[in-house]
């Protein structure tokens, strides 16, 4: 009797890059793996996304002696298997999973999911490091992505049951107390070069503190990344203002500038890398634009180096000089998104920007060559205590010199001015970080509704 077989095709899928460590040169030194974590919400879109905070602790790190090596969760390079093509600047979606919603969300009505490599691309990757690390430094960005962290850390756990995991990054300065349920057997509040932090973590591993690196926390070291879509830029760290609603100042106190000579090192190494799009990731990238910044825009007009710059962080309308509109545009910045916040400069919640100074940046970037549609101005929706009436007008302001108005829904956020208003005007317990989402408008009078988000769209869209 024959029997028949049906040939059944196997369809290969990328294999996860694999993992190395980058060595010191010291067969002794110690390895610590740095991990980005999964995002768990209700929307994510890769702006040019990279850990760098983390990528500065591995950087300062390696420079002190230790092996380092990365795995992140959210790397399309890292994990080609299943993403989605990014866009042609290097943006672009998530692999996205489904997920029930936690408690505190159930009313909300959007899909819950979790962004990123699958868990199985993750274990593949981890399974093959050889050796295992002495240590892990879980990083963690928004307060209420703290899932995600979670998650991560069970499964490290269950890999390397026996290796410490230290958690940092901004949920963890912003909310220490509420970190340390994640799991993590350390959590790190504040920047990894402050001396307590620094002399902390390796005390941890039984080691001897080595001297901080020269331009600790100045430095990403971005090499963990094979064949990138992009590759980031960071001038300063910090800004000099201090916004009642906005966390900067509490995630990194004061003001630090990295050199031109650095920034055009890092440049060119990842132009030779064939990297052509290039993110500056500075809160406050135009403080001090003359010294730090010029230089570096000079580099890339002089050498006819053909790249894209994005600023997805707003940029300093005050500081918007002719000269540096000039030299942005010539550089190769294409949009240009702008911190306004609201269009009402007699009831400002800040002191950063006057109706004098936004009229003039303006001009400065027409007269620079840029066109409205290329400039994007970013407006706080959803305040403690704003009504309807004042974001439309903001609106209808923009729409009236012909720039085009992004809403950005406030999130509460901990150890700012704001946040205790945030809790007298929200309809949750701002207790538990899930709600600081800005994704449900924790602070506005009804909360998210699809009805409430089609009107706004089409207000910033100019239909109504």
């Amino acid at each position: 009797m024959k029997v028949l077989y049906n040939k059944v095709q196997t369809v290969m899928r990328p294999l996860p890059h694999k993992i190395t460590w980058k060595c010191s040169g010291d067969s002794k030194a110690l390895k610590i793996l740095g991990v980005n974590p999964w995002i768990y919400d209700f929307a994510a879109f890769n702006v040019w996304s990279r850990p760098a905070g983390l990528l500065c602790c591995l950087d300062m790190l390696h420079r002190a002696g230790a092996d380092t090596a990365l795995v992140d969760f959210m790397a399309r390079e890292m994990f080609p298997g299943s993403w989605p093509e990014p866009q042609r600047t290097g943006r672009g979606r998530y692999p996205k999973l489904p997920l029930p919603k936690p408690w505190a969300l159930q009313n909300v009505p959007r899909q819950f999911s979790r962004y990123g490599a699958s868990r199985q691309d993750v274990v593949d990757a981890m399974a093959d490091l050889e050796p295992g690390p002495d240590l892990i430094l879980i990083t963690s960005l928004m307060t209420y992505w703290y899932p995600g962290v979670m998650a991560a850390i069970r499964l490290i756990k269950e890999l390397f049951p026996f290796t410490p995991v230290c958690l940092g990054g901004i949920y963890a300065t912003l909310c220490p107390d509420h970190a340390m349920g994640t799991g993590a057997d350390f959590v790190f509040s504040g920047p990894l070069e402050r001396s307590d932090n620094w002399n902390r973590l390796w005390s941890i591993s039984g080691r001897k503190t080595p001297q901080l690196p020269v331009d600790a926390g100045m430095r990403a070291d971005v090499s963990f990344y094979p064949a990138p879509d992009f590759s980031i830029l960071m001038t300063t760290r910090g800004c000099p203002f201090n916004c009642p609603y906005c966390a900067a100042s509490v995630i990194y106190p004061g003001f630090s500038r990295s050199t031109p000579e650095t920034l055009i090192r890092h440049l060119n190494q990842e132009y030779q890398r064939g990297v052509r799009d290039f993110a500056f990731y500075d809160d406050a990238l135009l403080v001090h634009a003359p010294g730090i910044l010029h230089p570096v825009l000079s580099y890339v007009i002089d050498n006819k180096l053909e790249i894209g710059l994005h600023a997805p962080n707003a940029l300093h309308i005050r500081y918007l000089t002719p000269r540096t509109c000039r030299m942005l545009r010539q550089a190769g910045l294409g949009t240009v998104k702008l911190g306004l916040e609201t269009a009402n400069f007699s009831r400002r919640q800040d002191t950063k920007l006057q109706l004098r100074e936004f009229e003039q940046g303006i001009a400065n970037l027409e007269q620079a060559g840029f066109v409205k549609d290329d400039i994007v101005v970013y407006i706080l929706g959803g305040l403690p205590g704003q009504s309807d009436k004042d974001l439309e007008a903001t609106i209808i302001s923009c729409h009236a010199l012909g720039l085009k108005p992004e809403i950005n829904f406030y999130s509460p956020v901990p150890g700012t001015p704001f946040f205790d208003k945030a809790c007298a005007y929200s309809r949750f317990s701002l207790s538990d970080p899930l709600v600081h989402n800005n994704s449900i408008w924790p602070c506005s009078k009804h909360g998210f509704s699809w009805e409430e988000h089609k009107k706004w769209k089409d207000m910033v869209r100019g239909k109504i």
